[in-house]
């Protein structure tokens, strides 16, 4: 190449990469002093984008295409730097592929920034997302790229590379503990023919590990015995599949008696070693299974051998440490004891054995250091207990004489004084130096050098630009886990206690199916030295394959997973999560993923902005090594570089500032702007909850009379909620929704696939769908407890007056309470009563939830010490009887209790002045366990005629079934919606916070004869929950969560309180957020209804679409409810009639498109028809709705079985469809008669 005339900058780059640049500046050089490309280069540039990531490397030429992209990305910095900037949106996508293809991330997150910046239809490109959502990836930003990679599939279903976006969202969904969603998405990754990262076989291990982690050890099982059945499985596979076997048996008590379990936990564990005999982990597991089983010289022999094979373990040291003191060998006890926490701070176990070991040596000061040490470590899971020791302890040192202690000899040297105390001699069998662990641990006086301690982080050398991570992560980004520690644990006592630990005996799993793909991925696991389960992991690491910043990600139960600076050890590769042997109380944990084909860099950078994500922007990182490139790829940005900016756009990938280390180049640290502002900081509240504590005393009353009055008001005098003003329903586009089907067919077939989407019933002109932002401007902090709409009904003629109907569906009230109810229409509740029900059908199934004793306001984590999020809500299955008898045992065991405690009140505290048994307990645990009998199906009408024909006594826009109700149209039906289900309760029964599937309205009617509580937030504030959702590491839509009332009011979020007496009727209105938790003893019954209205309708389609982008089973299927809404209902309504109008045009065109495509192909369709009250049929790989033309496989349709698929999964498993066969369930004809029969009406006759 010749000479350049316009030079890039010489100076280093921010990442030190100046090798690369240099050879890629040498590409670029041309004699006569320009830069250009050949037409031949030019359109093999026009084939690469961030499709072939990963693949490069794979292709016979990839050496020659790597030359080409750095000569194109030269071109283009040159291009842009001479148009100043001005080139089209285009060119800055294209320049993010040619980046990322390189693996020069901080420039392709830069150049992708840019273009999301100018492309105002960026989400229509699924390239440029499922590029931004791998740098997403590589920086570890998970709640990002999770987004980036949901829109991609939302977009274009059939996405090329769908398989490898399944994979890391089910590894991403693996480490955010969303157990559920990751098991979903690995076996979509499954089912996929096409190429991907990992091989089938590592990810049938990876749903293994997911049951591991979820305890469900049966499961976890069978799928590593059925691993082990395959052919010309790889060595290393087989041997962690061994060695999690192996473990398993011995911590999970449902494997079977102790000694047949240890049996096998050897023997499995044996053989891994056979296929691996350098796994550090599997000798180490060894060493406990046979420490079990009392083979203490065995054991020694499998802890040194651990030593030996792996870099130094904490866990191993603490388990060598009990070894020696159940041998009475408390010296040698301690220096082990001592080597665990001086190679992990917040190893609480070995904290507590030490503190056991003085105890036993009657050295309570030095017990109680420790036992301080074990309660400020996160992953303590008896702080109760250990605070009642150290009390107790304290207590006996006061009681004695005093200098006694001075005086008496000393069996162990203090804490402060084996600190500096060397490993066993007889355990270091390595020859010619110290161990690893003496080499990265050596001896100082405590009191002299500074310790990373229970509340600090190590920071890292150099600085880089890391994506904006979840709030628990930016917490902890921590130096590689080799940095010394090695001060006094006195100093261990002035930490905080809400730290996180870098965990040096972490280790990394790695998989490998190709030179540049890899797959790195470690889990936490749990366990105690007293015996506590956890998963086994491999201790061996890749050559020089990565550096890793060392990470920390948090689950949502306080344990978390450290990434570790690997050893740049040759020639062997680990394959499985890695354990940490005594982090927590619990065995679940996530596997945290390094880099498929992306490795993380091992240096950080700060990121200006809070812990909660949700307020922060993703980094914006160097464009270019030339400051004038740089500041032209930013646009005119440049005044706000070192600014702390923390803008928002729109939820998606706004930017956050960085630093480097290289003052010459700071020049290079800009940010791409963002265009739209952050919402003001508002003021927190204080008085929030105690102005809850009386809710039922302000309850908004509404009479008949101002039910009359509100027929000719528009404006009640009502609390009002400012609603978002939603997107538009119908786009602009050529195919009318008043044209003829025959018309609209025609045009739809001339827009090809840049005109109508083949998956979206509801926007075409719109971006994928995305929670609404809080109401703007917030309301003041008076309002945010507001009274709760309520009607008193007197007598059955208030019932049945229209203007009740009106003012329960609209908008603009969330709740509305209709008190007096069941007296007013002389319902009979007794019906529903649990001694009615023990008589009509006492062995009816009951679903069992598990949860804890808490007050209604307030969640609290198991040991009572931190509030939290999630809902513990475990599910079990019982009978009507046996759940009766266990409501009334719990009653008579309260009236018990409170005969007890009757002597201690002196003031009776009424229900009218209180909102819960709890309001004035403050008590945090340990939590009473109790039962919630939920979802007791009452569909059948055999066997519940008398209790279902008695709610025919109800106003007909409330009754289970009835014309003006949408679910009444569904044809079929869907348990628990257009279906009764009864709830029977004990006091502190949850039901944890949701919106109604598909956002239909609710009716809930409580039976008594005790009270329930409810707390309702309004529809446009469900964004506000779902990033609270996704702060705490939780799942809005599937995972069981309780909000924190105090961070609702800091986030001026309103919530409607107040109590359901016996009798009363509570309606939940369309895509109201609730959550309700029972006083005293009662039954409940509840159902679904949607009300004939466009508000109804546009919450319910807009849920399904959400539903979809979230890989989530709408319970509704829209599509089949909107066909025949069309052929049932008369619409008047003219936003109504559009939007069911549109609904039907979209899918018209897809049937047509898609029936059209398979004849062209050659594929025979089947005629099969529909059968009388035959439900909707969903996809059976991803669950989306499949209208019309059915994917059957030949075996399931020989069978009669006819498990359906969808277009795209039955391609993904079989592309030319040659083993499926398509069924279809409606002639064209019958839809298009439907399609043009459907008009608008001036009236409805229902």
């Amino acid at each position: 190449m010749k000479s350049c005339a316009v030079s890039l900058a010489t100076n280093t780059t921010a990442f030190g990469d100046e090798e690369k640049m240099a050879a890629r500046k040498a590409s670029c050089e041309s004699k006569d002093g320009s830069l250009s490309l050949t037409a031949e280069e030019r359109e093999a540039l026009g084939g690469l984008d961030s499709l072939l990531f990963g693949l490069i490397k794979l292709h016979e030429d990839g050496a020659r295409i790597k030359t080409l992209l750095g000569k194109a990305v030269c071109c283009y910095e040159s291009l842009i730097l001479k148009a100043e900037g001005k080139v089209e949106s285009d060119f800055f996508c294209q320049l993010g592929h040619f980046n990322l293809l390189l693996e020069d991330y901080p420039k392709a997150l830069s150049a992708y920034q840019r273009y999301y910046s100018l492309q105002s239809d960026y989400w229509k490109n699924a390239a440029f997302l499922y590029g931004l959502g791998l740098v997403y990836f590589y920086y570890n930003a998970f709640h990002w790229a999770i987004k980036a990679f949901q829109e991609v599939l939302y977009v274009d279903p059939s996405f090329c590379r769908a398989k490898e976006i399944h994979l890391r969202l089910g590894l991403m969904f693996k480490v955010n503990t969303d157990y559920e969603s990751s098991l979903k998405h690995f076996q979509l990754a499954l089912i996929d023919c096409n190429p991907c990262t990992l091989s089938s076989i590592e990810i049938q291990f990876h749903i293994a590990h997911l049951y591991e982690t979820q305890r469900k050890y049966h499961s976890a099982k069978e799928a590593y015995e059925q691993l082990l059945q395959t052919e010309n499985l790889p060595v290393q596979i087989k041997a962690t599949v061994l060695q999690h076997l192996g473990w398993m048996h011995h911590n999970v008590d449902l494997l079977g008696d102790k000694a047949t379990k240890e049996s096998y936990a050897i023997q499995y564990l044996q053989k891994s070693l056979e296929a691996d005999p350098n796994s550090g982990q599997s000798w180490y597991f060894l060493g406990r299974c046979y420490s079990s089983i009392g083979k203490v010289q065995d054991a020694f022999v499998s802890y040194r051998q651990s030593i030996d094979k792996s870099e130094a373990s904490a866990d191993t040291w603490c388990s060598i440490g009990v070894l020696y003191q159940q041998q009475n060998q408390p010296m040698d006890a301690l220096q082990a004891y001592i080597c665990a926490v001086q190679l992990d701070h917040g190893h609480a176990a070995a904290w507590v054995d030490l503190g056991t070991l003085y105890e036993s040596c009657n050295q309570p000061q030095d017990a109680i250091k420790c036992y301080l040490n074990a309660t400020r470590s996160r992953n303590c899971n008896n702080t109760c207990t250990l605070v009642g020791r150290i009390k107790f302890l304290q207590a006996q040192l006061c009681n004695l004489p005093q200098g006694s202690l001075q005086n008496k000899t000393k069996l162990l040297p203090s804490i402060e004084e084996a600190w500096s105390l060397p490993i066993p001699a007889e355990l270091t069998s390595r020859q010619g130096g110290m161990n690893t662990a003496q080499q990265a641990y050596k001896v100082h006086h405590p009191n002299i050098e500074p310790v990373l301690g229970l509340s600090q982080t190590p920071v890292s050398q150099q600085s880089l630009p890391v994506h904006m991570i979840t709030s628990s992560q930016v917490d902890c980004l921590s130096s590689p886990a080799k940095k010394k520690r090695t001060s006094s644990p006195t100093k261990e006592l002035q930490k905080g206690p809400s730290s996180h630990f870098s965990r040096p005996n972490d280790e990394q799993c790695l998989f490998s199916t190709g030179p540049a793909q890899y797959l790195q991925a470690a889990s936490t696991g749990i366990q105690k030295q007293t015996g506590l389960q956890t998963m086994p992991a491999n201790s061996v690491t890749q050559g020089d394959a990565l550096n890793h910043l060392s990470s920390h990600i948090a689950t949502s139960g306080g344990q978390g997973v450290t990434f570790t600076k690997e050893n740049k050890l040759a020639g062997s590769r680990s394959l499985v999560p890695a354990i940490s042997r005594h982090a927590g109380d619990t065995p679940n944990g996530g596997s945290v993923v390094k880099g498929l084909s992306n490795h993380v860099q091992q240096r950080m950078a700060e990121p200006v902005c809070s812990t909660n994500h949700e307020d922060c922007t993703s980094p914006n990182l160097l464009v270019s090594d030339n400051p004038q490139i740089s500041a032209l790829l930013i646009g005119k940005t440049n005044e706000s570089v070192g600014t702390a900016a923390c803008d928002q756009v729109n939820n998606i990938h706004p930017a956050l500032h960085t630093k480097t280390n290289n003052s010459d180049a700071c020049s290079l640290s800009s940010v791409i702007a963002t265009t739209t502002p952050s919402p003001k900081p508002t003021e927190q509240t204080t008085d929030g909850v105690n102005s809850l504590k009386s809710p039922h005393s302000r309850l908004y009353t509404v009479r008949r009379e101002a039910l009359q009055n509100l027929q000719n008001s528009k404006n009640p005098d009502l609390p009002l909620i400012r609603h978002k003003s939603g997107p538009q329903i119908i786009p602009s586009m050529s195919a009318s929704i008043y044209s003829s089907s025959t018309e609209v067919l025609k045009a739809c077939r001339n827009l090809g696939k840049n005109g109508l989407s083949n998956s979206c019933i509801l926007l075409d002109k719109c971006p994928p769908p995305r929670p609404p932002i809080s109401p703007y401007p917030p309301l003041p902090k008076d309002k945010l407890n507001p009274p709760t709409p309520s009607i008193y009904l007197e007598n059955k003629r208030d019932a049945f007056f229209p203007p009740l109907h009106q003012f329960c569906t609209n908008p603009k009230n969330p709740v509305t309470v209709i008190r007096g109810l069941a007296g007013a229409l002389k319902l009979d509740l007794g019906l529903f009563s649990t001694k009615t029900l023990v008589e009509a059908n006492n062995e009816h199934t009951v679903e069992v939830r598990t949860q804890l004793l808490q007050p209604a306001d307030e969640n609290w984590d198991p040991t009572g010490t931190r509030k939290i999020w999630r809902c513990e809500s475990n599910r079990s299955h019982t009978t009507i009887a046996k759940y009766a008898q266990y409501q009334a045992s719990s009653f008579q065991e309260s009236l018990r209790e409170e005969n007890e405690k009757r002597m201690q009140h002196k003031e009776y505290l009424d229900n009218e002045s209180t909102s819960s048994d709890f309001s004035g307990e403050k008590k945090k645990g340990p939590f009473k366990t109790i039962k919630f009998g939920t979802n007791i199906d009452l569909s059948d009408y055999k066997k519940w005629k008398l209790q279902l024909h008695e709610l025919t006594k109800l106003p007909a826009f409330v009754r289970v079934v009835s014309a003006g109700n949408l679910l009444s149209h569904v044809g079929h039906t869907i348990l628990g919606m257009n279906t009764v289900q009864l709830y029977m309760k004990v006091p502190g029964s949850r039901t944890p916070g949701h919106q109604e599937n598909n956002n239909f309205c609710s009716v809930n009617i409580n039976i008594g004869p005790g009270d329930c509580e409810w707390f309702v937030v309004p529809e446009d504030y469900w964004g506000v929950l779902n990033d609270f959702c996704v702060k705490n590491n939780l799942n809005f839509l599937m995972s069981n969560w309780w909000p924190n009332l105090e961070e609702l009011y800091e986030a001026n979020v309103p919530v409607y309180r107040f109590l359901q007496r016996p009798g009363d009727l509570v309606w939940i209105n369309a895509g109201t957020v609730h959550w309700v938790q029972a006083v005293g003893w009662c039954n409940n019954i509840a159902w679904n209804v949607g009300p004939l209205t466009a508000c109804q309708y546009k919450l319910a389609v807009e849920r399904y679409e959400w539903n979809k982008l979230q890989s989530v089973k709408s319970v509704v299927p829209m599509i089949h409810l909107s066909w025949n809404m069309a052929r049932n209902i008369k619409v008047s309504d003219p936003k109504l009639f559009e939007m069911i109008k549109y609904c039907l045009l979209k899918v018209l065109n897809q049937c047509q498109t898609l029936r059209e495509a398979l004849i062209t192909a050659g594929k025979e369709i089947i005629w099969h028809g529909r059968t009388n009250d035959e439900p909707a049929h969903y996809c059976s790989i991803c669950e989306v709705e499949v209208f019309n033309l059915l994917f059957v496989s030949n075996e399931s349709n020989s069978q009669k079985t006819y498990i359906v698929h969808c277009q795209d999964c039955a391609q993904k498993a079989n592309g030319n469809l040659d083993n499926f066969v398509v069924l279809e369930q409606y002639k064209m004809d019958d839809l298009i008669q439907v399609y043009d029969q459907f008009t608008l009406v001036s009236e409805i006759s229902i």
